[in-house]
């Protein structure tokens, strides 16, 4: 069975990403006095939003680099690819809160798009030409 050590070391660091995410949205929702939904907070909002687009490129991107990895296309480069994203993620989270690092919203956002298309078009180049 082959070990994937890239694959496990982004998917570790995404359930790290993933709990910081949960903790500042329940940290924020104590706060605020907000149990259930948002609240109509914006703060709340804000860091659900930020959760919940975690959520929705974090599998996207592991798939991509664990198929990528058993491919034999791992190496320094996908380890590269799979911090970047990572950082822009971080980068991503606190930039929600908006503020003075408001621009990492926008920062991590395209590195998150450059990181999906970059990781999708491999695949797709990978898989062809095996074909």
């Amino acid at each position: 069975m082959p070990i994937l050590p890239i694959t496990l070391t982004m998917a570790a660091a995404a359930a790290l990403i993933n709990i910081w995410l949960m903790v500042r949205v329940g940290k924020v929702r104590t706060s605020e006095k907000v149990s259930v939904g948002d609240g109509g907070n914006e703060t709340v909002i804000r860091r659900m939003r930020a959760h919940s687009n975690f959520i929705e490129s974090a599998p996207l991107v592991l798939i991509l680099i664990a198929a990528l990895e058993l491919a034999g296309w791992g190496g320094l480069w996908l380890w590269i690819v799979g911090y970047t994203y990572v950082a822009g993620r971080v980068l991503h989270g606190l930039g929600m809160d908006g503020g003075s690092f408001k621009w990492g919203r926008f920062v991590g956002t395209i590195i998150t798009l450059l990181t999906l298309a970059g990781l999708a078009l491999t695949g797709i180049y990978v898989a062809w030409s095996v074909m």
